[in-house]
């Protein structure tokens, strides 16, 4: 049985968010190709995701000198550890969400920090940072309103980018993207420029459930 999290990271409701759709094409056409698939979704702005507070450091001080939490923190460092056993149970990673002011929206980073814990998915070693949640696939499905994949807009592209590096960094290498682009720059063509994103989402799900994907 394979195991997904789908990670959502859109206040919009589904009917509302077009990176939330084109994700949910891609999960549905994957079970659909792979049945035994059992499939957990993660909404970022609906689920407990706590920041990287003062009570999240002052418990984890606390927990390494094996003293007390109050129970703000220790309900805080005890959330932030589901989310790594989460992460690290998923055998595919599928994030969705759109790109904002040249990244992501807040609560995707708030979750790449719950889950970047040393010890637990990636560690350092003698010759720099290890990752430790390898044997796994990504995908990152986004929806942007301009066009930011030419090498002229790199510069300025801080989300897919961003996500990609962070995932290898934890030792998830085996990721593929799907880009919707120019939505924002020119409406009239937005049904047609998702139309062919979803296309090619579910082509990717497709060949990930059969196993025909080579390692990007």
């Amino acid at each position: 049985m394979t195991n997904v999290l789908f990670i959502q990271g859109n206040p919009k409701s589904l009917s509302e968010s077009t990176s939330r759709q084109l994700g949910q094409q891609f999960v549905d056409a994957y079970v659909a190709a792979h049945p035994g698939a059992q499939v957990t979704s993660l909404d970022l702005y609906q689920a407990e995701i706590p920041l990287i507070d003062a009570d999240v450091m002052t418990g984890w001080g606390k927990l390494a000198r094996q003293e007390d939490l109050l129970p703000h923190e220790a309900q805080k460092v005890a959330r932030l550890g589901e989310l790594v056993d989460q992460f690290l149970a998923a055998d595919l990673l599928v994030f969705a969400a759109p790109m904002w002011n040249f990244g992501y929206p807040p609560m995707v980073k708030a979750y790449m920090d719950a889950v970047a814990v040393a010890g637990k998915t990636f560690r350092y070693g003698p010759q720099g940072p290890i990752g430790l949640a390898t044997g796994k696939q990504a995908v990152i499905v986004e929806t942007r309103g301009g066009f930011w994949s030419a090498p002229e807009a790199s510069a300025m592209e801080h989300s897919a980018s961003h996500l990609r590096a962070f995932l290898g960094f934890l030792g998830v290498t085996d990721v593929e993207t799907v880009f919707a682009e120019g939505l924002n720059f020119d409406p009239g063509r937005s049904d047609e420029i998702l139309a062919d994103a979803g296309e090619r989402a579910r082509a990717l799900a497709g060949r990930l459930a059969a196993g025909t994907l080579q390692p990007a």
